[in-house]
């Protein structure tokens, strides 16, 4: 699947579980790793369980395998491996203590979803 395709799939799963400040950050020129680093936000444990749960269920349904996800029904932050795409979903204070955005400042930041901050 084309990465610009799966990107459009992951920001609908997001967007459909009412994730918050979703920000898509281009490093494909900062790192070999993958293409794109998602970084969205949930308002607790279950909510964020729920979205990386969702968005693991829609890539399925269109043909993707991720090849992992990291953290769980506890956790404050959930990745998930797409391969082109590296989903991270984290609890605003997770998310402010780790910074990803600023540890990647130098990438462009092709969408920041600020609409769905509220």
């Amino acid at each position: 699947m084309e990465t610009d395709t799966l990107k459009d799939i992951v920001i609908k799963a997001l967007e459909d579980l009412k994730a918050k400040d979703i920000s898509v950050l281009d490093v494909k020129d900062r790192t070999s790793v993958t293409d794109y680093m998602i970084i969205a936000s949930g308002t607790s444990n279950r909510h964020v369980k729920s979205i990386a749960d969702n968005l693991v269920t829609e890539v399925k349904a269109n043909g993707v395998r991720p090849f992992g996800s990291e953290g769980g029904a506890a956790s404050d932050w959930i990745l998930v491996d797409l391969g082109d795409i590296v989903v991270h979903v984290m609890l605003p204070a997770a998310r402010e203590f780790y910074d990803l955005e600023r540890f990647w400042r130098d990438a462009p930041v092709e969408e920041n979803l600020t609409s769905q901050m509220h």
